[in-house]
């Protein structure tokens, strides 16, 4: 008989598997799923040739990488009348673009990260290549994770900032937690978050939080 806690353990590789693909529309290769999920290369191996099978993953001859597969199309058209993104979003998304010129983003909360659901480009030449659908970032991570988060109840936020270092993972060098504290102290009094370059050099963004349809 299977083990109720292997078997969840199971679901749980498989999911963060499927998450680490999804965040690029170029996949990843099985080192980079190695070296990010923490697995051994024969688990991961065996967990992507199972996922293929089903129609969940495809691998790529030509780059090596593996990339979401038909079936997750299929879901993900299923789901999408659940969540009416492209109603809701898509025409404010389309005109803060056109009004500024510049990439337009809409990124919602799941869990303790946020993830990027809708992408409009600007007029100005120069593109973001930060952030695209798919694109996770923890809680307090770049604008939209710091938006989101300087609004969460006290207990939530206090929660998150108690284990930062674990929780923002790689992004801990550039986000430190006193750093943090004061970008969300400001988004707070602001109403906006400003990233100046924190999680690519450069690349500055702003991001406020949407509470409900009225904004």
């Amino acid at each position: 008989m299977t083990n109720p806690v292997q078997g969840a353990q199971v679901v749980g590789r498989v999911a963060s598997l499927l998450r680490l693909v999804g965040r690029k529309p170029e996949g990843s290769s099985i080192a980079g799923l190695v070296r990010e999920s923490g697995l051994t290369r024969p688990t991961v191996h065996r967990l992507l040739a199972s996922l293929a099978a089903e129609g969940l993953l495809d691998h790529d001859a030509r780059s090596g990488n593996w990339i979401l597969g038909p079936e997750i199309f299929l879901l993900g058209s299923v789901a999408a009348a659940r969540f009416p993104f492209e109603d809701l979003a898509r025409p404010s998304l389309r005109r803060l673009a056109d009004e500024t010129g510049e990439s337009a983003f809409y990124s919602i909360r799941r869990g303790q990260e946020t993830v990027c659901v809708l992408r409009e480009e600007g007029s100005f030449p120069v593109r973001s290549f930060v952030l695209h659908e798919g694109v996770r970032f923890p809680l307090g991570v770049a604008s939209a994770g710091t938006a989101i988060m300087a609004f969460l109840p006290d207990e939530e936020q206090d929660a998150i900032l108690s284990g930062w270092d674990q929780h923002a993972g790689g992004f801990a060098t550039g986000h430190g937690l006193e750093l943090v504290r004061r970008n969300l102290e400001r988004t707070r009094l602001h109403g906006f978050a400003v990233n100046p370059g924190l999680v690519l050099e450069g690349s500055w963004g702003m991001g406020a939080a949407v509470f409900d349809q009225l904004g």
